[in-house]
């Protein structure tokens, strides 16, 4: 198959600033989130590793002429697994540092490695808009 990975996937906020906070805490890179502020951009990114996730603050999402998203797409309907490169130990301090509160885990989970067969452990949170992450130690 020539598909090899996600390059980035998009989320509407309903507080930018807030996500922005929350996903610093976390260790994420904020692109653009100067440019955003400063009106130079119409939306920011959350990176990590190869990924990003472009986030679409409400004057792009609540734009009808805006029609390059999910039609149904409003703040709160992502669902994210991230793969987490340290001990569940290390995610659980991470998370609590950053004021993250774990609402499930650690919990066994079969994650997207190995063709969707490997077995990890995850911790599940929600950010400002009400997102659900999931953490996923291998």
């Amino acid at each position: 198959m020539p598909i090899q990975a996600f390059d980035h996937v998009a989320m509407p906020t309903a507080d930018p600033e807030a996500l922005i906070a929350f996903y610093q805490r976390l260790g994420f890179t904020i692109v653009g989130a100067e440019e955003w502020r400063h009106g130079r951009a119409r939306a920011f990114a959350l990176a990590f590793g190869d990924n990003k996730i472009n986030v679409h603050p409400p004057p792009v999402w609540q734009d009808p002429a805006f029609t390059l998203r999910g039609p149904a797409a409003l703040p709160g309907c992502g669902d994210f697994c991230f793969v987490w490169a340290g001990t569940v130990e290390d995610l659980t301090r991470t998370l609590a540092d950053a004021e993250a509160r774990v609402i499930e885990g650690p919990v066994p989970r079969v994650g997207g490695r190995d063709t969707g067969s490997a077995r990890g452990t995850s911790l599940y949170t929600r950010d400002p808009d009400g997102n659900l992450l999931e953490f996923i130690v291998y």
